[in-house]
């Protein structure tokens, strides 16, 4: 078994003990495998080791994968803030955005998205933390987001994401204020079953608070290969 493979199976057994600790379904979180600076080779082992849902965060690059992995059956995400000018590729190519947080954003992907294609899953990306590093919508407004993104014809919300300040202390808290949104979003009647939330490091703590998509990179594909600048980020 190659190390990809080994650690797809310790995550998910890592998942598996989150949901049973937690009093969930087995498995109750699904894995999406972040692979941003990580090569399609890397991809196509994750890929024969079960995976098909991936992740990737620098545009220029997800689209070399894409294109690359064309032969496979995998469905990709685009995670974290994406500029106005970068909208067309991701709505034409991608099936999943975890990170709108502004309505400018939505309408361009509504608007951009193929009508020969499903809608595009939509996660409204909350700042939990209030860092002001952090990318996200102000937790006081995301309900109102999330509607304005519920009413896009190209677009299906399906929740809210978020990536906490890291450490132990943290955590559960910052989960667990989105675990509240998104009840408060059902409660509203809005079409919600998705909680983007936990890593490498802080999985088992997202999935105590109900998370169901986990985004982990580092635990499955060992540290980042290549940094990225700021700029990079959005190419």
């Amino acid at each position: 078994m190659g190390a990809i493979a080994t650690a797809v199976q310790a995550c998910r057994e890592r998942i598996e003990a989150a949901c049973a600790e937690a009093g969930r379904p087995t498995a109750c979180a699904r894995l999406l495998a972040v692979s941003k600076t990580f090569p399609a080779e890397a991809i196509r082992e994750a890929h024969a080791s079960g995976l098909t849902a991936f992740g990737e965060s620098y545009l220029r690059e997800a689209l070399g994968k894409l294109d690359a992995l064309a032969d496979l059956p995998l469905e990709w995400h685009f995670i974290g803030p994406l500029q106005s000018n970068k909208t067309r590729p991701v709505a034409e190519r991608f099936a999943w955005v975890h990170g709108v947080e502004r309505e400018k954003i939505a309408r361009r992907l509504s608007e951009q998205r193929p009508t020969t294609l499903p809608p595009l899953n939509v996660c409204v990306q909350v700042n939990v933390s209030g860092e002001a590093s952090k990318h996200g919508v102000a937790p006081e407004q995301a309900l109102d987001l999330a509607r304005r993104v519920a009413n896009l014809p190209g677009l299906r919300l399906r929740g809210f994401m978020a990536i906490p300040e890291a450490g132990p202390d943290h955590a559960h808290s910052r989960f667990s204020l989105l675990s509240t949104l998104l009840e408060q979003a059902r409660a509203e009647g809005l079409p919600v079953d998705t909680l983007s939330m936990g890593m490498s490091a802080d999985l088992e703590s997202a999935i105590l608070e109900g998370s169901t998509m986990v985004r982990v990179g580092s635990a499955l594909f060992g540290a980042r290969r290549t940094p990225h600048s700021a700029a990079q980020e959005q190419e």
